[in-house]
């Protein structure tokens, strides 16, 4: 029988970064997002700090593992660097930015997709062991949608557990969805345990504003009406709207538009669409009006963008 002795503990727990950095590069060659075996794990690469981009966070917990990056939500701004992570409660339009990054230290982060179900079902597995979620009112101190907190040594190890699957294909069917409940029963013991809690809770108003979100977001190209959105979670239109704030630190109506613009763009990238065809589809009337709040948002007109990232595009591919 092999005797694991405190010492060579401790030497694990020291390593645990590097492995963490040399699995991630392994499987990242790219310096972009890239899916891998396992569904609902991306990785992220870059060699250089990058000017800001905008994205839609999905329910998510991503893991920081080298360089450092600054992410805008609304009006909050958060740094996280190496061995930290931001868990995502719902979805959110942010703006993000890579600081530092470099050829020889690059960037490196892990993107693993959580449903909020998931989360729920750990709660109720832990009972009255999982930390309180606090208060039911959302108040100015609370954490908005976006929260962080440092990676400790036994999130790192679920962590490279979990990773560490890229390297056995065979394995990940049965065991990556044990790694993966790892990583959330770790994050809900922990410093994020209460945030986490507050969204996933039935009865609390964080999880009423996150059914809110959900329903925006399937349906933002319809006319946004405050009064049936209010209703559908028992909560006044003024109520509403301010809790809306706390946790995406914009407006309802500031939110709908956001995702519209970034569906747009989607949609003239990926699919070729001229601009006033991708306007309608996000639920625009008026092609200049859809040109005039895309240039706000994304610093040129549609066509100059799109023509921008194409061009963008091709240069890396052939870098």
């Amino acid at each position: 029988m092999t005797v694991i002795v405190p010492e060579q503990i401790a030497h694990f727990s020291d390593s645990l970064p590097q492995q963490l950095i040399q699995v991630v590069r392994r499987w990242s060659p790219l310096e972009e997002l890239q899916d891998t075996a396992i569904a609902e794990v991306q990785l992220v690469r870059a060699d250089a700090p990058a000017s800001f981009h905008c994205a839609v966070y999905e329910p998510s917990l991503c893991f920081i593992i080298q360089g450092s990056k600054t992410v805008l939500l609304g009006d909050k701004e958060i740094v996280h660097s190496g061995l930290s992570y931001i868990a995502s409660a719902v979805h959110l339009p942010v703006v993000g930015r890579v600081d530092h990054a470099s050829p020889e230290k690059p960037y490196l982060a892990v993107k693993v997709s959580v449903e909020p179900q998931e989360v729920a079902g750990v709660i109720l597995e832990l009972g009255d062991k999982a930390p309180p979620a606090g208060g039911d009112a959302i108040s100015p101190e609370m954490d908005c949608g976006l929260k962080s907190a440092p990676m400790d040594a036994r999130m790192q190890g679920a962590l490279y557990r979990l990773l560490s699957l890229l390297d056995s294909p065979d394995d990940i069917k049965v065991l990556a969805p044990l790694a993966r409940r790892e990583l959330i029963y770790r994050a809900l013991m922990g410093d994020m345990g209460p945030h986490m809690r507050r969204f996933a809770a039935s009865d609390s108003q964080a999880n009423r504003i996150a059914r809110v979100i959900y329903a925006l977001k399937e349906r933002y190209a319809q006319p946004l009406k405050i009064g049936e959105l209010a209703a559908t979670v028992n909560m006044s239109e003024s109520t509403l709207y301010h809790s809306f704030r706390q946790v995406t630190r914009m407006s309802p109506l500031q939110y709908q538009k956001k995702l519209r613009l970034l569906e747009a763009r989607r949609l003239m990238l990926a699919e070729g669409l001229e601009a006033a065809t991708a306007s309608y589809r996000v639920g625009y009337e008026s092609p200049s009006h859809f040109s005039r709040e895309y240039s706000r948002m994304f610093g040129a007109p549609p066509r100059a963008d799109v023509s921008q990232l194409k061009g963008t595009a091709m240069a890396s591919a052939t870098a």
